[in-house]
Protein backbone atom coordinates (compact mmCIF):
# COMPACT_ATOMS: atom_id res chain seq x y z
CA UNK A 1 0.00 0.00 0.00
CA UNK A 2 2.58 2.39 0.87
CA UNK A 3 4.90 1.38 -2.30
CA UNK A 4 1.50 2.46 -4.45
CA UNK A 5 0.89 5.42 -2.62
CA UNK A 6 4.16 6.70 -3.52
CA UNK A 7 4.40 5.71 -7.01
CA UNK A 8 1.30 7.53 -7.47
CA UNK A 9 2.45 10.60 -6.06
CA UNK A 10 5.84 10.38 -8.70
CA UNK A 11 3.94 9.73 -11.29
CA UNK A 12 1.82 12.69 -9.98
CA UNK A 13 4.99 15.01 -9.80
CA UNK A 14 6.30 13.59 -13.42
CA UNK A 15 2.86 14.55 -14.95
CA UNK A 16 2.55 18.28 -13.22
CA UNK A 17 6.45 18.86 -14.31
CA UNK A 18 5.65 17.62 -17.56
CA UNK A 19 2.70 19.87 -17.71
CA UNK A 20 4.97 22.81 -16.63
CA UNK A 21 7.51 22.48 -19.34
CA UNK A 22 4.70 22.41 -22.28
CA UNK A 23 3.05 25.63 -20.73
CA UNK A 24 6.58 27.07 -21.35
CA UNK A 25 6.34 26.47 -24.85
CA UNK A 26 3.53 29.30 -25.05
CA UNK A 27 6.72 31.64 -24.73
CA UNK A 28 8.66 29.56 -27.05
CA UNK A 29 6.05 29.94 -29.52
CA UNK A 30 5.18 33.56 -28.57
CA UNK A 31 9.06 34.63 -29.61
CA UNK A 32 9.32 32.43 -32.23
CA UNK A 33 6.32 33.91 -34.23
CA UNK A 34 7.36 37.47 -32.95
CA UNK A 35 10.87 36.69 -34.26
CA UNK A 36 9.45 35.68 -37.65
CA UNK A 37 7.19 38.75 -38.14
CA UNK A 38 7.74 42.72 -38.20
CA UNK A 39 8.10 44.71 -35.00
CA UNK A 40 5.23 46.60 -35.63
CA UNK A 41 3.04 43.60 -34.68
CA UNK A 42 5.13 42.28 -31.83
CA UNK A 43 2.62 43.29 -28.84
CA UNK A 44 -0.12 41.67 -30.80
CA UNK A 45 1.56 38.49 -31.63
CA UNK A 46 2.47 38.37 -28.17
CA UNK A 47 -1.02 39.11 -26.53
CA UNK A 48 -2.43 36.34 -28.91
CA UNK A 49 -0.39 33.79 -27.11
CA UNK A 50 -1.73 34.58 -23.73
CA UNK A 51 -5.23 34.85 -24.75
CA UNK A 52 -4.93 31.08 -26.15
CA UNK A 53 -3.80 30.08 -22.68
CA UNK A 54 -5.86 32.71 -21.00
CA UNK A 55 -9.09 31.24 -22.80
CA UNK A 56 -8.40 28.37 -23.17
CA UNK A 57 -7.42 27.50 -19.63
CA UNK A 58 -11.19 28.39 -18.86
CA UNK A 59 -12.93 26.97 -21.68
CA UNK A 60 -11.50 23.90 -21.58
CA UNK A 61 -12.40 23.18 -17.91
CA UNK A 62 -15.45 24.56 -17.80
CA UNK A 63 -16.63 22.38 -21.17
CA UNK A 64 -13.46 20.85 -23.21
CA UNK A 65 -11.95 18.48 -20.60
CA UNK A 66 -15.74 16.76 -20.62
CA UNK A 67 -16.13 16.75 -23.70
CA UNK A 68 -13.03 14.97 -24.33
CA UNK A 69 -12.61 12.37 -21.54
CA UNK A 70 -16.12 12.45 -20.63
CA UNK A 71 -18.35 8.75 -20.94
CA UNK A 72 -18.98 8.01 -24.74
CA UNK A 73 -22.15 9.78 -26.09
CA UNK A 74 -23.32 9.61 -29.81
CA UNK A 75 -20.71 6.22 -31.01
CA UNK A 76 -17.95 7.72 -29.66
CA UNK A 77 -18.12 11.05 -31.39
CA UNK A 78 -18.08 13.02 -28.17
CA UNK A 79 -17.85 12.85 -24.51
CA UNK A 80 -20.67 13.95 -21.86
CA UNK A 81 -19.71 17.50 -21.09
CA UNK A 82 -19.09 18.20 -17.76
CA UNK A 83 -19.89 21.90 -17.21
CA UNK A 84 -17.40 22.40 -14.85
CA UNK A 85 -18.17 19.05 -12.83
CA UNK A 86 -14.96 17.62 -12.88
CA UNK A 87 -16.47 14.14 -10.96
CA UNK A 88 -17.01 12.67 -14.19
CA UNK A 89 -13.17 11.31 -14.12
CA UNK A 90 -12.26 7.82 -12.82
CA UNK A 91 -8.72 7.97 -13.70
CA UNK A 92 -5.89 6.95 -10.70
CA UNK A 93 -3.95 10.17 -11.26
CA UNK A 94 -5.67 14.00 -9.44
CA UNK A 95 -8.08 15.32 -11.48
CA UNK A 96 -7.08 18.81 -11.07
CA UNK A 97 -3.61 17.80 -12.13
CA UNK A 98 -4.72 15.70 -15.09
CA UNK A 99 -7.05 18.44 -16.29
CA UNK A 100 -4.10 20.73 -16.30
CA UNK A 101 -2.13 18.84 -18.41
CA UNK A 102 -4.96 18.38 -20.95
CA UNK A 103 -5.56 22.08 -20.77
CA UNK A 104 -1.46 23.00 -21.58
CA UNK A 105 -2.14 20.52 -25.00
CA UNK A 106 -4.94 22.30 -25.59
CA UNK A 107 -3.38 25.72 -25.44
CA UNK A 108 -0.95 24.67 -27.75
CA UNK A 109 -3.13 23.39 -30.43
CA UNK A 110 -4.83 26.85 -30.53
CA UNK A 111 -1.41 29.45 -30.62
CA UNK A 112 -0.23 27.48 -33.85
CA UNK A 113 -2.98 29.29 -35.97
CA UNK A 114 -1.90 32.71 -34.74
CA UNK A 115 1.79 32.59 -36.56
CA UNK A 116 0.56 31.52 -40.00
CA UNK A 117 -2.57 34.21 -39.49
CA UNK A 118 0.14 36.67 -38.39
CA UNK A 119 -0.20 41.14 -38.72
CA UNK A 120 -3.39 41.43 -40.45
CA UNK A 121 -5.73 39.51 -37.80
CA UNK A 122 -8.14 41.38 -35.82
CA UNK A 123 -7.90 40.85 -32.58
CA UNK A 124 -11.00 40.51 -31.82
CA UNK A 125 -11.97 38.31 -34.37
CA UNK A 126 -8.90 36.26 -33.03
CA UNK A 127 -10.28 35.61 -29.37
CA UNK A 128 -13.63 34.02 -30.72
CA UNK A 129 -11.86 31.40 -33.09
CA UNK A 130 -9.18 30.90 -30.45
CA UNK A 131 -12.21 30.45 -28.08
CA UNK A 132 -13.90 27.86 -30.37
CA UNK A 133 -10.59 25.81 -31.19
CA UNK A 134 -10.53 25.11 -27.03
CA UNK A 135 -14.15 24.86 -26.44
CA UNK A 136 -15.21 22.78 -29.56
CA UNK A 137 -12.90 21.56 -32.38
CA UNK A 138 -9.52 20.30 -30.80
CA UNK A 139 -12.11 18.42 -27.32
CA UNK A 140 -14.11 16.59 -30.48
CA UNK A 141 -11.51 15.10 -31.87
CA UNK A 142 -9.50 14.61 -29.04
CA UNK A 143 -12.06 12.92 -27.86
CA UNK A 144 -11.88 10.25 -30.73
CA UNK A 145 -8.51 9.28 -29.74
CA UNK A 146 -6.96 10.32 -26.15
CA UNK A 147 -10.69 10.16 -24.72
CA UNK A 148 -11.87 6.84 -25.59
CA UNK A 149 -13.83 7.47 -28.69
CA UNK A 150 -14.38 5.37 -31.94
CA UNK A 151 -10.03 6.10 -33.33
CA UNK A 152 -8.82 4.13 -30.72
CA UNK A 153 -11.74 1.97 -28.84
CA UNK A 154 -10.20 -1.64 -29.02
CA UNK A 155 -13.06 -3.98 -28.80
CA UNK A 156 -13.23 -6.40 -30.85
CA UNK A 157 -16.25 -5.57 -32.44
CA UNK A 158 -15.16 -1.68 -32.77
CA UNK A 159 -14.50 -0.35 -36.05
CA UNK A 160 -11.33 0.01 -36.44
CA UNK A 161 -10.83 -3.17 -35.13
CA UNK A 162 -12.89 -4.85 -37.64
CA UNK A 163 -11.71 -2.78 -40.50
CA UNK A 164 -7.61 -2.58 -40.07
CA UNK A 165 -6.94 -5.46 -37.18
CA UNK A 166 -5.42 -2.49 -35.12
CA UNK A 167 -6.45 0.69 -33.48
CA UNK A 168 -5.33 4.64 -34.51
CA UNK A 169 -1.98 5.87 -32.52
CA UNK A 170 -1.28 9.34 -32.02
CA UNK A 171 1.08 8.84 -28.71
CA UNK A 172 1.74 13.09 -27.73
CA UNK A 173 -0.14 14.97 -30.46
CA UNK A 174 1.27 14.85 -34.24
CA UNK A 175 -2.10 14.54 -35.67
CA UNK A 176 -4.54 15.58 -32.43
CA UNK A 177 -2.35 18.15 -31.50
CA UNK A 178 -0.14 19.56 -34.43
CA UNK A 179 -2.12 18.80 -37.88
CA UNK A 180 -5.09 19.51 -36.44
CA UNK A 181 -3.37 22.87 -35.88
CA UNK A 182 -1.33 23.29 -39.14
CA UNK A 183 -4.36 22.93 -40.82
CA UNK A 184 -6.61 25.05 -39.12
CA UNK A 185 -3.94 27.70 -39.65
CA UNK A 186 -3.84 26.80 -43.55
CA UNK A 187 -7.81 27.52 -43.98
CA UNK A 188 -7.41 30.26 -42.03
CA UNK A 189 -4.63 31.90 -43.65
CA UNK A 190 -6.67 30.73 -46.74
CA UNK A 191 -9.73 32.93 -45.76
CA UNK A 192 -7.80 36.01 -44.76
CA UNK A 193 -5.68 36.68 -48.24
CA UNK A 194 -1.69 37.25 -47.71
CA UNK A 195 -0.49 40.21 -46.18
CA UNK A 196 -0.36 43.49 -48.42
CA UNK A 197 2.29 43.22 -50.67
CA UNK A 198 3.73 39.64 -50.26
CA UNK A 199 2.90 39.56 -54.07
CA UNK A 200 3.66 41.39 -57.18
CA UNK A 201 1.13 41.98 -60.28
CA UNK A 202 3.71 39.27 -61.88
CA UNK A 203 2.50 36.85 -58.92
CA UNK A 204 6.13 36.32 -57.85
CA UNK A 205 6.32 36.14 -53.94
CA UNK A 206 8.33 38.65 -52.24
CA UNK A 207 10.26 38.20 -48.87
CA UNK A 208 8.78 40.00 -45.84
CA UNK A 209 11.65 39.48 -43.26
CA UNK A 210 10.85 38.90 -39.54
CA UNK A 211 12.53 41.42 -37.39
CA UNK A 212 14.84 39.39 -35.03
CA UNK A 213 16.66 35.90 -36.01
CA UNK A 214 17.62 36.49 -32.15
CA UNK A 215 14.09 36.05 -30.88
CA UNK A 216 12.89 32.82 -33.31
CA UNK A 217 16.10 30.89 -32.37
CA UNK A 218 15.61 31.64 -28.54
CA UNK A 219 11.64 30.62 -29.17
CA UNK A 220 13.02 27.25 -31.05
CA UNK A 221 15.08 26.57 -28.27
CA UNK A 222 12.85 27.00 -25.42
CA UNK A 223 9.97 24.76 -27.94
CA UNK A 224 12.90 21.92 -28.13
CA UNK A 225 13.56 21.79 -24.28
CA UNK A 226 9.46 22.31 -24.01
CA UNK A 227 9.02 18.84 -26.18
CA UNK A 228 10.79 16.63 -23.23
CA UNK A 229 7.41 17.28 -21.28
CA UNK A 230 5.44 16.97 -24.48
CA UNK A 231 6.40 13.74 -25.44
CA UNK A 232 7.73 12.02 -22.12
CA UNK A 233 5.05 13.27 -20.55
CA UNK A 234 2.64 11.78 -22.57
CA UNK A 235 4.29 8.55 -20.55
CA UNK A 236 1.85 9.99 -17.60
CA UNK A 237 3.88 7.63 -15.31
CA UNK A 238 7.40 7.54 -14.24
CA UNK A 239 7.15 4.99 -11.38
CA UNK A 240 8.40 1.45 -12.18
CA UNK A 241 11.04 -0.31 -14.38
CA UNK A 242 8.83 -0.43 -17.66
CA UNK A 243 7.78 3.73 -17.02
CA UNK A 244 11.05 4.28 -16.64
CA UNK A 245 12.69 3.06 -19.51
CA UNK A 246 9.71 4.05 -21.74
CA UNK A 247 10.46 7.70 -20.47
CA UNK A 248 14.33 7.42 -21.50
CA UNK A 249 13.11 5.99 -25.23
CA UNK A 250 11.09 8.83 -25.95
CA UNK A 251 13.77 11.74 -24.44
CA UNK A 252 16.25 9.91 -27.27
CA UNK A 253 13.99 9.76 -29.85
CA UNK A 254 11.99 13.14 -29.40
CA UNK A 255 15.72 14.61 -28.99
CA UNK A 256 17.37 12.69 -32.66
CA UNK A 257 14.39 13.30 -34.53
CA UNK A 258 15.03 17.34 -33.59
CA UNK A 259 18.40 17.09 -34.44
CA UNK A 260 17.65 15.28 -37.71
CA UNK A 261 15.13 17.55 -39.09
CA UNK A 262 17.45 20.54 -38.54
CA UNK A 263 20.72 18.96 -40.11
CA UNK A 264 18.41 17.46 -42.90
CA UNK A 265 17.18 20.97 -43.66
CA UNK A 266 20.14 22.85 -43.05
CA UNK A 267 22.38 20.41 -45.81
CA UNK A 268 18.71 20.98 -48.34
CA UNK A 269 18.94 24.80 -48.29
CA UNK A 270 22.77 24.78 -48.47
CA UNK A 271 22.67 22.49 -52.02
CA UNK A 272 20.00 24.53 -52.98
CA UNK A 273 19.92 28.07 -52.41
CA UNK A 274 24.11 28.01 -52.30
CA UNK A 275 24.04 28.97 -48.53
CA UNK A 276 22.17 27.41 -45.38
CA UNK A 277 19.05 29.15 -44.13
CA UNK A 278 19.01 29.66 -40.76
CA UNK A 279 15.70 30.90 -40.31
CA UNK A 280 14.69 27.61 -42.35
CA UNK A 281 16.67 25.64 -40.30
CA UNK A 282 14.89 26.44 -37.08
CA UNK A 283 11.74 25.43 -38.32
CA UNK A 284 13.64 21.98 -40.13
CA UNK A 285 14.05 21.68 -35.77
CA UNK A 286 10.75 21.82 -35.28
CA UNK A 287 9.75 19.62 -38.43
CA UNK A 288 11.48 16.98 -36.86
CA UNK A 289 9.75 17.16 -33.48
CA UNK A 290 6.24 17.42 -34.50
CA UNK A 291 7.38 14.62 -36.88
CA UNK A 292 8.49 12.32 -34.39
CA UNK A 293 5.65 13.12 -31.69
CA UNK A 294 3.16 10.43 -32.64
CA UNK A 295 5.20 7.40 -32.22
CA UNK A 296 8.25 8.66 -30.40
CA UNK A 297 7.33 5.80 -27.86
CA UNK A 298 6.82 3.07 -30.79
CA UNK A 299 9.73 3.69 -32.98
CA UNK A 300 13.29 3.02 -32.39
CA UNK A 301 16.40 5.62 -32.65
CA UNK A 302 16.98 5.04 -36.01
CA UNK A 303 13.41 5.16 -37.06
CA UNK A 304 13.44 8.68 -35.16
CA UNK A 305 16.31 10.16 -37.23
CA UNK A 306 14.60 8.63 -40.55
CA UNK A 307 11.65 10.98 -39.28
CA UNK A 308 13.56 13.59 -38.77
CA UNK A 309 15.44 13.73 -41.62
CA UNK A 310 12.45 13.01 -44.03
CA UNK A 311 10.29 16.06 -42.22
CA UNK A 312 13.52 18.41 -42.25
CA UNK A 313 13.43 17.93 -46.28
CA UNK A 314 9.44 18.09 -47.00
CA UNK A 315 9.59 20.76 -45.35
CA UNK A 316 11.30 23.00 -47.69
CA UNK A 317 9.60 22.01 -50.60
CA UNK A 318 6.32 22.35 -48.23
CA UNK A 319 7.21 25.85 -47.80
CA UNK A 320 7.93 26.80 -51.44
CA UNK A 321 4.97 24.88 -52.48
CA UNK A 322 2.50 26.34 -50.39
CA UNK A 323 4.19 30.13 -51.18
CA UNK A 324 5.12 30.32 -54.33
CA UNK A 325 2.55 27.81 -56.60
CA UNK A 326 -0.60 27.86 -54.03
CA UNK A 327 0.28 31.73 -52.74
CA UNK A 328 -1.28 31.25 -49.41
CA UNK A 329 1.37 33.53 -46.98
CA UNK A 330 1.83 31.67 -43.68
CA UNK A 331 4.71 34.01 -42.21
CA UNK A 332 5.54 31.92 -39.96
CA UNK A 333 5.25 28.28 -41.97
CA UNK A 334 3.24 26.68 -39.29
CA UNK A 335 0.89 24.91 -41.78
CA UNK A 336 3.97 22.81 -43.20
CA UNK A 337 5.96 22.43 -39.54
CA UNK A 338 3.19 21.65 -38.42
CA UNK A 339 0.16 20.48 -40.74
CA UNK A 340 2.54 18.78 -43.10
CA UNK A 341 5.20 17.09 -40.79
CA UNK A 342 2.36 16.22 -38.49
CA UNK A 343 0.49 14.09 -40.91
CA UNK A 344 3.80 13.24 -42.14
CA UNK A 345 4.83 11.63 -38.47
CA UNK A 346 1.61 9.98 -38.17
CA UNK A 347 1.81 7.90 -41.30
CA UNK A 348 5.45 7.27 -40.41
CA UNK A 349 4.95 5.82 -37.41
CA UNK A 350 2.71 2.96 -39.15
CA UNK A 351 5.60 2.16 -41.13
CA UNK A 352 8.40 2.12 -38.81
CA UNK A 353 7.00 1.09 -35.22
CA UNK A 354 8.66 -1.36 -34.07
CA UNK A 355 6.01 -3.76 -32.48
CA UNK A 356 3.47 -3.24 -35.67
CA UNK A 357 4.80 -1.30 -38.21
CA UNK A 358 4.55 -1.95 -41.86
CA UNK A 359 8.37 -1.89 -42.67
CA UNK A 360 8.99 -4.38 -39.35
CA UNK A 361 7.02 -7.14 -41.21
CA UNK A 362 3.34 -6.79 -39.22
CA UNK A 363 1.42 -6.12 -42.25
CA UNK A 364 -0.82 -2.71 -43.34
CA UNK A 365 -3.53 -2.81 -40.82
CA UNK A 366 -1.72 -0.39 -38.39
CA UNK A 367 -0.44 1.48 -41.43
CA UNK A 368 -4.40 1.48 -42.78
CA UNK A 369 -5.41 2.78 -39.28
CA UNK A 370 -3.19 5.53 -39.09
CA UNK A 371 -3.77 6.64 -42.77
CA UNK A 372 -7.60 6.58 -41.83
CA UNK A 373 -7.24 8.27 -38.53
CA UNK A 374 -5.21 11.28 -39.81
CA UNK A 375 -7.52 11.41 -42.69
CA UNK A 376 -10.65 12.01 -40.34
CA UNK A 377 -9.05 13.84 -37.86
CA UNK A 378 -7.62 16.62 -40.59
CA UNK A 379 -11.32 16.26 -42.40
CA UNK A 380 -12.52 16.95 -39.20
CA UNK A 381 -10.24 20.53 -38.53
CA UNK A 382 -10.52 21.54 -42.43
CA UNK A 383 -14.83 21.88 -41.77
CA UNK A 384 -14.53 23.10 -38.84
CA UNK A 385 -12.09 25.77 -40.00
CA UNK A 386 -14.01 26.71 -43.63
CA UNK A 387 -17.13 27.06 -41.55
CA UNK A 388 -15.52 29.34 -38.55
CA UNK A 389 -13.40 31.53 -40.66
CA UNK A 390 -15.81 31.78 -43.47
CA UNK A 391 -18.77 32.48 -40.98
CA UNK A 392 -16.54 35.45 -39.37
CA UNK A 393 -15.72 37.20 -42.72
CA UNK A 394 -19.26 37.02 -43.44
CA UNK A 395 -20.41 38.58 -40.32
CA UNK A 396 -17.59 40.80 -38.75
CA UNK A 397 -14.65 40.31 -41.18
CA UNK A 398 -11.42 38.99 -40.26
CA UNK A 399 -8.99 41.41 -41.54
CA UNK A 400 -7.95 44.85 -40.77
CA UNK A 401 -8.26 47.61 -42.84
CA UNK A 402 -5.66 48.43 -45.24
CA UNK A 403 -3.96 51.58 -43.06
CA UNK A 404 -3.38 49.44 -40.05
CA UNK A 405 -2.14 46.74 -41.75
CA UNK A 406 0.88 49.12 -43.38
CA UNK A 407 1.45 51.44 -39.82
CA UNK A 408 0.99 48.24 -37.52
CA UNK A 409 -1.75 46.49 -35.57
CA UNK A 410 0.14 47.01 -32.04
CA UNK A 411 -0.82 51.17 -32.33
CA UNK A 412 -4.28 50.89 -33.90
CA UNK A 413 -5.37 47.16 -31.95
CA UNK A 414 -3.47 47.71 -28.54
CA UNK A 415 -2.41 51.23 -28.29
CA UNK A 416 1.09 50.29 -27.26
CA UNK A 417 4.59 49.76 -29.01
CA UNK A 418 7.19 46.54 -28.05
CA UNK A 419 10.04 48.77 -28.79
CA UNK A 420 10.45 52.81 -28.74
Amino acid sequence: MIMDSLSLSLDTVWMLLAAMLVFFMQPGFALCEAGFTRSKNTVNILFKNFVDFMFGSLLFWLVGFGLMFGSDVLGGFVGLPNWGDLSFYKGDLPVEGFLIFETVFCATSATIVSGAMAERTKFSMYVIYSAIISLLIYPIEGHWTWGGGWLCNDAADGFMMTTFGDVFHDFAGSAIVHSVGGVLALIGAIVLGARRGKYGKDGKSRAIPGHSLTLAALGVFILWMGWFGFNPGSQLAASGAVNRTAICHVFLTTNLAAAAGGCATMFLTWLRYKKPSFSLTLNGVLAGLVGVTAGCDLVSPLGAVIIGLVCGTVLVFSIEFIDHRLHIDDPVGASSVHGVCGILGTLMTGLLSTSNGALYGHGWGFFGAECFGILMIDLWAAACGIVLFFAIKKIHGLRVPARIEDEGLDVYEHGELCYN
